[in-house]
């Protein structure tokens, strides 16, 4: 099936792989990336994932729980963000503070990881791959700072970053789709949207069976393909806003690039519910920017 498109990760996440019988797609994902055998126990409904489509423009949430009862936040964004290192913080913070009940002990608190699918240059650097944990270093023996053996029992770990969130960003539009390993085949696959034949990483086979565009109904089909037109159209609504407000006070050149988007995307036919998922914004603030 080289060559054949699959279904986008993105929009594949949101509608497909919530469902148990195809966890094993993000199992095998997760997997390559984090480098152990991954079993997703639940995929959970947070405020975070229920608050995604009104506060975080084009992204998809994913939060799951895995076997050891650990959180694994899977974010894809489309759209360059400059504060998207912030929005990671918060998205961590929030999953944590969420997951803490009142009266629960600080020892149970959940390991969470944060995994980054950008399809823009984050940052600047030449890999594509980057993995960000928590390590404390003398500042003058600089020895790093270790869990006693009484810790080590409690905690079931063995270094004081495995407490920690762990953060990880995949720069899909830096790689050079030349694949070096089982991670990097599933990297094709999600700038590419296709599975060579020759590729062995765990998921990518049920990907290729299960994520094939032609294996959805009529109507689910016609839903994708709108998708990709209303990402497309977003996408050029903003740079053209971004244009055009660059030069004009911050906060002012702001609200008038997103004004100008917005009277873009209603020329294109866009209703105000579909603008609001899109942009981010809630119905009364695309009003008031308008005017209507």
């Amino acid at each position: 099936m080289a060559g054949q498109h699959l279904i986008r990760f993105d929009w594949a996440i949101k509608r497909l792989l919530r469902q148990k019988s195809n966890y094993v797609i993000l199992e095998g994902f997760l997997s390559e990336l984090l480098r152990e055998d991954i079993r997703i126990e639940q995929i959970l409904e947070s405020e975070s994932n229920q608050e995604a489509e009104s506060d975080k423009f084009n992204r998809v949430d994913v939060l799951a729980l895995n076997e050891k009862k650990e959180l694994i936040i899977i974010e894809i964004q489309n759209n360059r963000e400059q504060d998207y290192f912030q929005r990671m913080l918060y998205g961590v913070a929030k999953t944590t503070a969420e997951h803490m009940q009142l009266g629960q002990k600080y020892s149970d608190i959940k390991k969470v990881y944060s995994v980054n699918i950008v399809y823009f240059d984050l940052g600047q650097g030449e890999d594509y791959v980057y993995h960000g944990k928590t390590e404390y270093r003398g500042i003058h023996a600089n020895d790093v700072l270790s869990l006693s053996a009484k810790q080590k029992e409690l905690f079931s770990k063995e270094a004081v970053f495995q407490l920690f969130p762990e953060y990880y960003v995949l720069k899909v539009n830096r790689f050079n789709d030349v694949a070096k390993d089982k991670l990097d085949e599933w990297i094709y696959y999600l700038k590419n949207n296709e599975v060579k034949d020759e590729f062995r990483a765990k998921g990518l086979p049920e990907v290729r069976r299960k994520l094939m565009i032609d294996s959805l109904s009529e109507r689910d089909r016609a839903v994708y393909y709108r998708h990709l037109d209303n990402n497309r159209l977003a996408l050029s609504v903003l740079e053209t806003a971004r244009m055009e407000g660059k030069d004009e006070g911050l906060e002012e050149g702001r609200h008038k690039a997103q004004a100008d988007m917005i009277r873009r995307m209603k020329n294109k036919g866009l209703d105000e519910q579909t603008i609001s998922e899109l942009t981010g914004l809630t119905v009364d603030e695309i009003r008031a920017l308008t005017g209507d």
